[in-house]
């Protein structure tokens, strides 16, 4: 925790109109990407291969972040100024933020055969495009802590070199240099 108070900022400092704003931004994220499933119950379309194929990708979606999650947990218990490479840390170095995605891809996959005409598959595509741009943007962010954290550990040096970051077999191994990334 003592680690955490350079790290969390409280918000005093944060103009009310601009705490707003946030507010707003985030609430329309949320209610974009929950349209496919709005539009199925709204369209009547009921249920199809897709719901299911949909809500078992979030269910691996879930398990993933969870267990990420944990693990985590249960290695910063154990050394809390080392980083985390083990478990699925070894695949990707951002492994609940690939839960995230995967989870909101499967709420996307649910809503083939129910969105209906382009009004509604952009709305949804928003908000599928706005959690993949927050997890990029948040797995950003972590990799600039970690870096300045770790960067002089050539253990770490080595685990960054090797382990994508959050897209598993995809050789995208930093995202520092992304300046748009900046949410």
């Amino acid at each position: 925790m003592k680690n955490m108070k350079g790290e969390v900022k409280d918000g005093k400092t944060v103009p009310f109109g601009v705490k707003i704003a946030i507010w707003v931004t985030c609430a329309a994220l949320y209610v974009f990407q929950v349209l496919p499933v709005f539009y199925r119950l709204s369209n009547g379309s009921g249920s199809n291969v897709w719901t299911y194929i949909g809500a078992g990708v979030m269910l691996f979606g879930i398990v993933l972040e969870s267990a990420a999650d944990m693990q985590k947990s249960r290695a910063k218990k154990v050394n809390p100024r080392r980083f985390v490479d083990t478990g699925l840390y070894r695949i990707v170095r951002c492994p609940n933020y690939l839960g995230e995605l995967i989870f909101w891809t499967g709420v996307l996959i649910s809503g083939i055969g129910a969105l209906s005409g382009a009004g509604q598959w952009i709305m949804a595509l928003i908000g599928y495009l706005g959690i993949v741009f927050v997890m990029f943007s948040g797995a950003r962010r972590l990799e600039l802590r970690q870096n300045r954290n770790y960067g002089a550990d050539p253990v770490y040096q080595q685990y960054v070199k090797t382990v994508p970051i959050l897209i598993p077999f995809v050789p995208l191994y930093s995202v520092e240099k992304y300046k748009w990334l900046v949410a």
